[in-house]
């Protein structure tokens, strides 16, 4: 490891995974609105009746809130001084605070600060020795920009704690985002530095919010290649949604050779999701999930830090597919088979009374793909993937049109 930095360094008190959780991170709330704590709540509690978190190796910490220097590593000092006093004024506008999409709240910086604390001791654990692996999953907040609230996210903590990992001197950090929005935050946080990697698979800007992410968005001057788009037309699925995947990502993982990886994790890619039109399932999320980690083992000594996001399904998907990414960071991923817990089933119709409670970890799909291949008749998914390998591929070395790179 370059920088003269301690990433990797076997410590004493070194956790195979460190989950970071406390309930008070359920006070980031917007009313009523449909990113509602209660889906961070039930993945929690799914995953600890599942046992997952006590799991050898596995260590549960609290955060502390990120302080101002941190915060403002990304964000306005101005921007933060509206966040606090935003609660205060009834005549409050500006700063993207106040909308429908980012209501005004009582204790909003409080709430957004532990958040961003949250990754942010993710990230530092993982990258100092203490943690191989680690999970933040009230994160991945990634719409935030510097100066202003935007898409449900006051502070954007993907981007804070990339920004200390190269405080912490790391030189090539990966950023991989299969939210089914563009993660335009950390894009445009990171667009002209050579140091962060940003990868992002959504659906087109053309049917979804926030309007960015084509594939002809690869990076500022000086840092081009460093963002990388993978715009995926409605409708797609597992299937398909797999195999543009692997077409694009490990190979520009590769040759950007991270030496950490951060993932935001959305589970809004799902079919049930009701905000966004792509047609995922919980088994291709955890299908996707298992290639980050796998990625990261390869190319990171394992390095990983993995963040919630998107995903607003918030009984029948986003407890699943988190307890699944708490199972691919801790160890064994969970059977697709496994039952849930007849504890949980409780819990989550006492929190969302009439819901569809899901019996199993599983929608039965078949995640199987063949590669990609630059040959016949191209789809919709097709044409996609190769814009972004046209658009990005030669900037690092690669040949658009050899499925091997």
């Amino acid at each position: 490891m370059s920088g003269g930095t301690s990433a990797g360094r076997a410590t004493a008190d070194r956790c195979e995974t460190l989950v970071v959780w406390d309930d008070a991170l359920l006070s980031y709330d917007l009313g009523d609105h449909p990113l509602d704590p209660v889906r961070v709540e039930l993945a929690m509690a799914l995953a600890r009746d599942l046992g997952v978190l006590d799991r050898p190796g596995v260590t549960v910490a609290a955060p502390k809130p990120a302080d101002d220097a941190a915060l403002t590593r990304v964000h306005r000092a101005d921007y933060l001084h509206a966040v606090r006093a935003a609660p205060h004024d009834p005549f409050f506008s500006g700063y993207g605070l106040g909308t429908s999409d980012n209501p005004v709240f009582e204790g909003m910086h409080e709430a957004s600060a532990l958040i961003a604390g949250a990754t942010l001791t993710a990230a530092e654990a993982v990258w100092l020795g203490r943690a191989r692996r680690a999970v933040s999953v009230a994160g991945g907040l990634h719409h935030a920009m510097p100066g202003r609230a935007a898409g449900f996210c006051v502070y954007n903590d993907p981007a804070v704690a990339i920004a200390r990992l190269l405080d912490l001197g790391a030189e090539r950090v990966a950023y991989v985002d299969i939210d089914v929005h563009h993660g335009d935050g950390v894009q445009e946080i990171f667009y002209r530095d050579p140091r962060v990697l940003t990868v992002s698979v959504h659906e087109t800007p053309l049917a979804l919010f926030p309007g960015t992410g084509f594939p002809d968005e690869t990076g500022g001057p000086g840092a081009e290649g460093s963002a990388v788009n993978l715009a995926l037309p409605p409708g797609t699925g597992d299937v398909a949604w797999l195999r543009a995947f692997d077409a694009v990502v490990p190979s520009v993982l590769r040759a950007f050779r991270p030496q950490i990886l951060v993932s935001q994790c959305g589970a809004d890619s799902h079919r049930a999701d009701p905000l966004a039109d792509l047609r995922l399932s919980v088994d291709g999320q955890r299908a996707a999930q298992l290639a980050m980690r796998a990625l990261a083992d390869e190319l990171c000594d394992g390095r990983w830090v993995a963040t919630g996001g998107g995903g607003y399904a918030l009984v029948e998907v986003v407890p699943r597919t988190w307890t699944h990414l708490l199972a691919t960071a801790t160890g064994e991923p969970i059977d697709p088979a496994t039952l849930t817990p007849a504890s949980w089933r409780t819990l989550a119709l006492t929190r969302r009374p009439g819901s569809d409670v899901p019996i199993r970890m599983t929608d039965d799909a078949d995640v199987r793909f063949e590669p990609w291949q630059p040959t016949g008749e191209p789809d919709a998914v097709d044409r996609a993937v190769m814009a972004t390998r046209r658009a990005v591929f030669p900037l690092h070395g690669l040949d658009p049109h050899d499925p091997r790179d």
